[in-house]
């Protein structure tokens, strides 16, 4: 056999012995053709040449906008920015009436509908006044009985005077009489001193002196009671004269009360939240309705305890309206609450409790509208404001008065 098939046909003793022969065997490096490697496409380099330039660009342009943004914004906040105060818990308010029943009696008739704009003065409700006009045309009875009563006394207190003045000239004739009569005693006892008169007739000049005498007394009497009379009519004249007075006060509540029977709106305002309909009976005091003043509304801004520092009446305002997109108007800060809402509150908080958490307060602030736009809001509404405070000088002393 020949020396390369025993090789051949013999097996490996190890790896290692497999690969020596195999590295003795192998050619030099130098000599191993060279793999050819693939070259990188050109059509990538050039869309990566082509797309850097644009790129470049667009980070500029980026930073430049960034920069002009961060500019803008840092001159707009050191210019108007850091002296807005803004809240968003703010609200529209109006000073709703909420209108009640004077009288009671059962409702007639509702001329408007609800969400009616309605003037001052307007009948809004009527109630059934028939027993009311009955009670005023009983007043105006009673009255004209007793103006009868008075012109009664008044024409007995003339009467009456016209008799004091019979008695006081009854009084003077008496006077005048008991005078002659005192006369002509004296002659006579004159007479009877030398014997020319008997005594028969100083007797009868005696008995007619004191019969005048007697006759002043009686009209003078007469005249005291005649003048008594007098006094007592006028004392009924002037009850008379009272019980008409009371009359007519009874009179003008009747007519009060008749009037209280149409309900009027008070002021300028919209009908809202109608409780009663037509045929219910109503109490004194029961509420009918309320009608919100939305010309006069206001805005209601909640401040944090930490904002107010810099605010004071006065000062303009922007309002955001949330109902209306977005859109502002003008507002004038026009007083600041004495206390914070929670003290208003039905239970206001106790703080000194052993378990206290200090919580930011809110102040309520309200803000007069300036534009006639008000006039469409309504009471509720939430809006956002922001408050210049750049008038305020940074006096915190303002905030508070």
């Amino acid at each position: 056999m020949p020396l390369n098939e025993a090789k051949q046909s013999d097996p490996p003793s190890s790896p290692v012995q497999d690969l020596r022969p195999q590295l003795k065997l192998a050619e030099p490096p130098q000599a191993r053709p060279e793999t050819p490697v693939p070259a990188p496409a050109a059509p990538a380099a050039r869309r990566r040449r082509g797309r850097s330039p644009y790129r470049k660009l667009l980070t500029g342009a980026t930073l430049i906008a960034a920069l002009a943004g961060a500019g803008w914004y840092g001159v707009n906040w050191y210019t108007t920015g850091r002296f807005i105060i803004s809240t968003d818990d703010a609200y529209i308010r109006a000073d709703t009436s909420a209108l009640s029943a004077k009288v009671s009696g059962y409702v007639a008739d509702i001329p408007l509908a609800e969400n009616t704009l309605v003037s001052a003065g307007t009948t809004i409700l009527k109630l059934d006044d028939g027993d009311f006009r009955l009670a005023v045309a009983s007043a105006k009875d009673r009255i004209t009985l007793q103006r009868a009563t008075v012109a009664r006394i008044a024409r007995q207190a003339e009467a009456q005077q016209a008799a004091i003045d019979s008695a006081r000239a009854k009084v003077a004739m008496a006077a005048a009489d008991a005078e002659n009569y005192a006369s002509i005693l004296e002659r006579q006892k004159a007479l009877a001193k030398k014997n020319f008169a008997s005594t028969q007739a100083v007797d009868q000049a005696r008995a007619n002196s004191d019969r005048a005498a007697a006759g002043v007394t009686s009209a003078k009497a007469d005249l005291a009671a005649a003048e008594a009379d007098y006094q007592v009519i006028q004392a009924e004249a002037q009850e008379a004269r009272a019980t008409l007075a009371q009359l007519n006060t009874e009179l003008a509540r009747a007519e009060r009360d008749l009037s209280f029977t149409e309900i009027k709106a008070p002021f300028d305002g919209i009908i809202a939240n109608r409780a009663v309909e037509p045929g219910q009976f109503v109490q004194t005091g029961q509420r009918l309705m309320a009608l919100v003043p939305v010309a006069t509304a206001y805005v209601e801004a909640n401040l944090k305890e930490t904002q107010l520092a810099e605010v004071h009446p006065g000062q303009k305002a922007e309002i955001s309206v949330d109902a209306w997109n977005g859109a502002t108007i003008s507002g004038t800060v026009e007083s600041i609450s004495p206390a914070s809402g929670a003290e208003f509150s039905l239970l206001p908080p106790e703080n000194a409790t052993g378990n206290f958490t200090k919580i930011t307060q809110r102040v309520p602030v309200r803000i007069r509208l300036d534009s006639h736009d008000a006039a469409r809001l309504r009471a509720g509404l939430s809006v956002v404001v922001d408050i210049d405070t750049r008038e305020s000088k940074g006096s915190a002393t303002a905030a508070l008065e």
